[in-house]
């Protein structure tokens, strides 16, 4: 069965070489193998590394993305490829050898319309500040009970996973991804899947080396852009695809709207600090937590912010995002990674 393999890239310099070196290393049948490297114009190494290997091997190809958004990346690849099957792969990602192979076994075991791995999420580099942030992006605290990102201890039935391997048929019956959400075009797509009557699982026994954003700015930047296109995403969709999506923006409005009553009355003084109190309490405890896991004490000292960080950035980019729908109706916003 004939596997296309389709990853939007851009400025990747970093990261793409053992991205690439993972995929060429697949145990999948080479003569039943395409991929595409979809790249938004890179202006760092990111292309000639690219069509290096490219050069090498002759079922990768490097695609051009003028449009440089991801959805743009996707729906270039997807027509562009032959396959049977098509797998998403992300440039962030390292990939175990049999992850092609294991995707394909699963989504025809199961005649799934999309089937995806766990993240295991590793810090960019050996800093205290990058292992909070990996550790904050993979916490039930930091991102709810996203399975992906905290696991599963069986194949299980879910709302969405990371990349995905879909059938073409998928794409024939829904359609491709939407260009107008620059972020969470996995979440739309994925949601529509379920609409359209769809099935989605987890695999947990199948694991991605995913690597985390480098910087707070980075990190903050991420989830306040995740945030922000949420709620185009459920306009387009007519509805929540989850729940757990409004807590950071309650958290915010929480914040904002308790301070502004306590400075005006006394009587919700109290409750409010007692709030930020628990809240405090519950991110000191989680971090004392993952900082013994990891052997990282220091952990203790940083991850508690970045904790407060992804809620922040995540519930404000929300807000963000229900004022442009309410007086833009929709918008876009350029990601620089």
């Amino acid at each position: 069965m004939k596997v296309s393999v389709v990853c939007p890239i851009y400025n990747e310099e970093r990261f793409i070489a053992r991205c690439i070196e993972s995929v060429v290393a697949q145990d999948y049948p080479k003569e039943e193998l395409e991929l595409f490297f979809v790249d938004g114009m890179s202006n760092d190494a990111t292309r000639s590394i690219v069509a290096d290997y490219a050069s090498k091997y002759p079922f990768l190809h490097l695609l051009d993305n003028p449009h440089k958004t991801v959805p743009y990346a996707l729906n270039a690849g997807i027509k562009d490829s032959t396959g049977d099957i098509i797998i998403r792969i992300d440039g962030h990602c390292t990939y175990p050898v049999n992850y092609i192979s294991t995707l394909v076994e699963w989504q025809v075991k199961l005649q799934a319309d999309n089937v995806g791995a766990v993240w295991n999420t590793l810090p960019a580099r050996d800093t205290t500040v990058c292992h909070a942030i990996a550790a904050a992006s993979s916490h039930k605290f930091g991102v709810g009970n996203s399975l992906h990102k905290v696991g599963a201890d069986k194949v299980t039935e879910t709302d969405t996973v990371p990349f995905g391997c879909f059938p073409r048929s998928v794409f024939e019956r829904i359609g491709l991804f939407d260009t107008d959400l620059v972020r969470n075009q996995d979440d739309e797509f994925n949601a529509r899947i379920i609409n359209a009557g769809g099935k989605i699982f987890l695999i947990p026994k199948l694991v991605i080396d995913y690597y985390a954003r480098d910087s707070v700015k980075k990190m903050m930047k991420m989830y306040y852009q995740y945030g922000l296109f949420k709620p185009l995403v459920n306009k387009k969709l007519g509805a929540p695809a989850t729940v757990r999506q409004f807590f950071p923006m309650l958290f915010v409005l929480g914040i904002v709207l308790g301070g502004l009553m306590s400075l005006a009355w006394s009587w919700p003084q109290i409750p409010y600090l007692a709030v930020l109190l628990l809240y405090a309490l519950l991110a000191v405890a989680f971090s004392v937590q993952e900082a013994g896991r990891r052997h990282k004490p220091l952990l203790v000292l940083v991850l508690p912010l970045m904790f407060l960080l992804v809620h922040l950035s995540y519930g404000w980019g929300y807000l963000v995002g229900i004022y442009k729908l309410l007086t833009h109706g929709k918008f876009a916003v350029e990601i620089n990674r």
